[in-house]
């Protein structure tokens, strides 16, 4: 949950910091702050006016799609979904085991399973 996929679009030390950052449903925020640690490759997404004051940390596993061009990450999951995400506060939660344990449980619950 902690790498970008290989089809993701994700190219290596690739800034995203900026890049609007849209779930299946609509736009959620923008990239505020990125990790490139290997194993612990996430984003920090500030929502704005979305969810006022609050930003959410999405694992880069997370991430199903990288436009370069117009500047967009694609996430899994809905609005609501990210909306219920567990609740990121500050940097230090980004080195806190069982926070990270639960952010990574929570996204991979999301995963839709393969149609057979």
């Amino acid at each position: 949950m902690w790498r970008y996929e290989q089809d993701s679009g994700y190219t290596s030390r690739q800034s995203l910091v900026g890049f609007t950052v849209e779930a299946a449903d609509g736009v959620i925020g923008h990239v505020d702050r990125q990790q490139d640690q290997p194993g612990m490759q996430h984003l920090v997404v500030d929502t704005g006016m979305w969810v006022f004051g609050k930003s959410v940390l999405i694992p880069a596993g997370a991430v199903t799609g990288i436009d370069s061009e117009a500047q967009t990450v694609k996430v899994s999951g809905t609005q609501e979904e990210i909306k219920a995400a567990p609740q990121f506060t500050t940097d230090s939660e980004t080195a806190d085991h069982d926070y990270l344990s639960a952010v990574g449980d929570y996204y991979v619950s999301l995963r839709r399973p393969l149609a057979p």
